[in-house]
């Protein structure tokens, strides 16, 4: 059984769904310290041709506070600015009507835990993304350790056989060496974003942003092969053509 482990990132971009689709076990990485100013509680859309962060307020904690314990404000300004900033730079996308549903999603949700939040969002993508992972929440595991050792022990925990890792980690595990003499294989995830025409950047392509930029320029369908690295044919080309 080969899994994967990342932190629960908000509205990520499709190399994550990429890792998710990849694995039979997804692990949400939630009983570590949370990062501020990372991906955990922001992510990036494009605004008038130029990058535009979306980030979820959280409450004050403690440096040492892990992911699955903070807190989101209790103010819902914040999602009404998403909702508004989504609505606003995507609606003349060609496939901004299957974005609504998630939109509408995002604009009801009302977990007040951060890592909640974006297990619940991401596991509703996928789902409409036809990947069937399945997900599991490190917290729920009681294992121990740091590091690559925190990873190894996630993934006893869970009976696998093969550790697939996003490329950015393989430094400090091949530091660490946990998994070269045990039973767990380590490998590494290979994806590399294609292009596809972006209604706000038509002359520059704008990669890793948040997939609900490749599901507005491309639909679930189409995102569904993008996501696996498949090159697509970009509605908006005919669109613009025509």
């Amino acid at each position: 059984m080969k899994c994967a482990i990342m932190q629960p990132t908000y509205l990520p971009w499709a190399g994550y769904f990429n890792l998710i689709n990849s694995v039979d076990v997804f692990v949400f990485l939630d009983d570590v310290q949370f990062e501020r100013r990372s991906w955990q509680s922001r992510n990036r859309i494009i605004d008038n041709g130029q990058i535009q962060w979306l980030t979820c307020p959280t409450k004050k904690a403690s440096r040492d506070t892990l992911i699955k314990d903070i807190q989101l404000l209790d103010d819902s300004y914040w999602q009404q600015q998403h909702i508004k900033k989504l609505r606003y730079n995507y609606a003349q996308a060609p496939f901004f009507s299957e974005l609504q549903p998630f939109i509408t999603l995002l604009q009801n949700v009302k977990v007040t835990s951060l890592a909640m939040l974006n297990a619940q969002l991401i596991e509703w993508l996928c789902q409409h993304l036809a990947i069937n992972t399945t997900f599991v929440h490190a917290s729920t595991l009681g294992v121990t350790g740091d590091r690559s050792e925190h990873l190894f022990q996630i993934c006893q925990s869970l009976g696998a056989d093969t550790y697939l890792s996003p490329v950015g980690s393989a430094q400090y595990l091949k530091e660490d060496n946990v998994f070269s003499n045990s039973n767990v294989t380590l490998s590494f995830q290979n994806y590399q974003p294609n292009t596809y025409l972006q209604q706000h950047s038509p002359n520059r392509f704008i990669s890793h942003l948040s997939i609900v930029d490749v599901i507005a320029h491309l639909g679930f369908d189409h995102t569904q092969r993008y996501i696996q690295g498949e090159t697509v044919c970009n509605p908006l080309l005919s669109m613009m053509s025509a």
